[in-house]
């Protein structure tokens, strides 16, 4: 195809905004679509094939208008910007429409909002349904949305409490071996919970409505027995529940309550052989009236781009060792991972 040159403006307050600290947005942009971007202040020439020169414009055009929103770009911003040139979904939202949707704000005034399609159909997923489940890798916004949908909710009375829980099992260690009474055994395990908690409402009030009995942070063996009205109810981690404990978690909830679910199948702590009571619940409510299911993905990340090259790469390995199971006998399989472990103690 023939190589092409297209012009894009940049105003010059948003100029150094765009292109990023020492043009690296622009190397992005040029690596991604193969193209080169010539700044001439503010005035960007673009050289490439054609489809790829209209790909680099509309990223530009769309990190612009965030920038134009009050935004400051981020590597983040960039990057999904390129990814949804190449998606193969079909969506009528773009980034500005997603930027728009304020849900709630910091203790700072710092708003916070999704970032990504797929955040956004989270959002709106909890808006609509009674229950909703949030299911994706680390980084995709799932407890932290769901906690300012939360407090959003508690603030305009629409619910009259927050409930926050997670199953206590431990990534690898023991609480049991913790110094201090139960709760001092808790919190540290609680700890990301109440960050979230710390950086919306703010310690003080949190301390405030928590003496209250307003916000309650707890195991969920705690919940065993309640109903649960009036209130916004978050099970966090749920990959770490069976199904008994799932079954017994959704059967607590009352009138006028909410309930969001999250979780992330490939970070599973329960004993080998036990099956996760998130995992069940996709597959036994998956067509139950008023309960949504949202799968996030390694495109959902907002947290540093290296995190979802992390995520990136774990699910390449994942397909790949289903890939070999499906291709060996159990036996086989059996066989050749022994043989890889000695290989690689005896290397040591």
């Amino acid at each position: 195809m023939a190589t092409i040159e297209a012009i894009f403006d940049i105003p010059v307050e948003h100029e150094r905004n765009v292109i990023g600290q020492l043009d690296s947005h622009i190397k992005k942009l040029e690596r991604a679509f193969s193209v080169t971007i010539i700044d001439r202040n503010g005035v960007l020439k673009i050289i490439g094939e054609e489809k790829d020169t209209e790909k680099a414009k509309d990223v530009l055009s769309n990190l612009l208008k965030l920038s134009e929103r009050g935004n400051t770009i981020t590597e983040q911003n960039v990057d999904y910007a390129i990814s949804l040139t190449f998606s193969e979904k079909t969506s009528s939202l773009d980034m500005v429409e997603i930027d728009k949707d304020i849900i709630a704000r910091t203790v700072l005034g710092k708003p916070i909002k999704p970032k990504t399609i797929g955040q956004k159909q989270y959002v709106d997923a909890i808006r609509k349904h009674m229950i909703t489940f949030g299911v994706g890798p680390a980084g995709t916004g799932k407890t932290y949305l769901g906690m300012a949908m939360a407090i959003t909710a508690f603030r305009s009375q629409e619910v009259q409490r927050i409930i926050l829980t997670r199953p206590a099992i431990e990534a690898g260690e023991k609480l049991g071996f913790l110094p201090g009474d139960l709760q001092s055994k808790v919190d540290p395990y609680m700890r990301p919970v109440y960050d979230a908690l710390y950086s919306i409402m703010g310690a003080e009030q949190y301390q405030l409505n928590a003496d209250k009995g307003l916000i309650e942070v707890a195991p969920l063996a705690y919940m065993r027995g309640r109903t649960l009205d009036n209130a916004y109810i978050i099970l966090d981690e749920a990959q770490n529940t069976t199904p008994a404990q799932m079954k017994m978690f959704l059967t607590r909830i009352g009138f006028g309550s909410k309930v969001i679910v999250t979780g992330d199948l490939t970070q599973k702590d329960l004993e080998e052989g036990k099956k996760s009571g998130l995992e069940d619940a996709m597959r036994v409510l998956r067509h139950v009236e008023d309960i949504s299911f949202i799968e996030l993905t390694s495109a959902d990340v907002v947290r540093h781009p290296l995190v979802q090259r992390i995520v990136d790469a774990y699910e390449k390995d994942e397909k790949r060792k289903e890939s070999m199971r499906g291709n060996l006998s159990p036996r086989e399989y059996g066989e050749r991972r022994a043989a890889s472990h000695k290989k690689r103690t005896d290397d040591y």
